[in-house]
């Protein structure tokens, strides 16, 4: 089983631009896809992005299609969310999450979770 932690959150003005890391234990990580999500008070978890084992197949949500880039370092067992061009509506709780394969992943079927970590973009 893998654990996941996020790091890379904070405040930053509408046009800046974050990374957000998420650091992977075990040995397995390289075999799961990986996904961020995120969650706005009062909203529900939106799928922002995910990316197969091999980086090879990457999605992204239309809300931060050209905005957003999700890559993973295998051998570091991490990966990362490139966030430019914040805007206040991308403010939320950032949580990354693995799944078994890049078909789960798709189906939303994700096994560990991180704890997430906060983005906050003001105007």
């Amino acid at each position: 089983q893998v654990q996941l932690v996020e790091s890379g959150g904070g405040l930053v003005q509408a046009g800046g631009s974050l990374r957000l890391a998420c650091a992977a234990s075990g040995r397995t990580f390289s075999s799961y896809a990986m996904g961020w999500f995120r969650q706005a008070p009062g909203k529900d978890r939106e799928s922002v992005a995910r990316i197969s084992w091999s980086g090879g197949n990457t999605y992204y949500a239309d809300s931060v299609k050209g905005r957003f880039t999700i890559s993973r370092d295998n051998a570091k067992n991490t990966v990362y969310l490139q966030m430019n061009s914040l805007k206040p509506e991308d403010t939320a709780v950032y949580s990354c999450a693995a799944a078994g394969s890049w078909a789960q992943a798709a189906r939303g079927n994700y096994n560990t979770w991180g704890q997430g970590t906060q983005v906050t973009v003001s105007s």
